[in-house]
């Protein structure tokens, strides 16, 4: 079955392509934010997963036989769920508000199989890890704001990257904090009755 992964993000689909899948790439246009406004009284993990359903589910509705996975990542900070900066004056202030603290990345993914045109199968979930920032001086957050980096993936650093220098640790599965926990497609996958190992190789259009 054709393997579609319904996001832009260059970091999922690195993520599995190591893994040992090849999925097509295909963008939705959820407005994130009027779903948002929409739920405003959802707890964290009930946003991302909405967010991540709704752009599987965009996707999933423009295809045939396919098997679609979505995904949305916020960090949770000081009771505040906050997503991508898109600004140097965003990202600078909220890495002096991180700097020595502590704060979860949370990651909605969802799971659909399509069949014919129609959404037979949806499986839904949400990972959190706990991630330690670090200490960088006012110099340091200025450069890595100058490489353009932060401004455009949640909570403004990556840990595979180069705001990887300005976390101190993680509690919980890598592969979340960059945006698409595997052990928890796994289970989604499970849930359908796929292994992931049957996906792998696997070369999509």
């Amino acid at each position: 079955m054709r393997l579609v992964l319904a996001s832009a993000s260059p970091a999922r689909l690195a993520v599995l392509r190591s893994a040992g899948l090849d999925p097509a790439v295909r963008v939705s246009d959820v407005d994130e934010d009027a779903l948002l406004a929409a739920i405003p009284s959802a707890t964290a993990a009930e946003k991302v997963t909405q967010l991540a359903a709704a752009k599987a589910t965009t996707v999933a509705r423009t295809l045939g036989d396919a098997l679609v996975i979505g995904c949305d990542s916020m960090l949770h900070i000081d009771g505040e769920l906050v997503g991508k900066p898109h600004s140097a004056d965003v990202a600078r202030s909220r890495w002096r508000a991180m700097a020595s603290r502590t704060g979860e990345l949370v990651t909605g993914h969802a799971v659909l199989e399509v069949v014919e045109g129609e959404i037979e199968r949806v499986a839904e979930g949400h990972a959190v890890t706990t991630v330690r920032f670090g200490s960088p001086t006012e110099a340091e957050i200025e450069a890595y704001l100058a490489t353009g980096e932060p401004l455009a993936v949640a909570g403004a650093f990556t840990l595979d990257g180069l705001g990887g220098w300005f976390v101190d640790g993680i509690d919980g599965d890598p592969s979340n904090v960059i945006g698409i926990s595997l052990p928890l497609v796994r289970r989604l996958l499970g849930s359908l009755g796929i292994s992931p190992v049957d996906l792998w190789t696997t070369r999509s259009a």
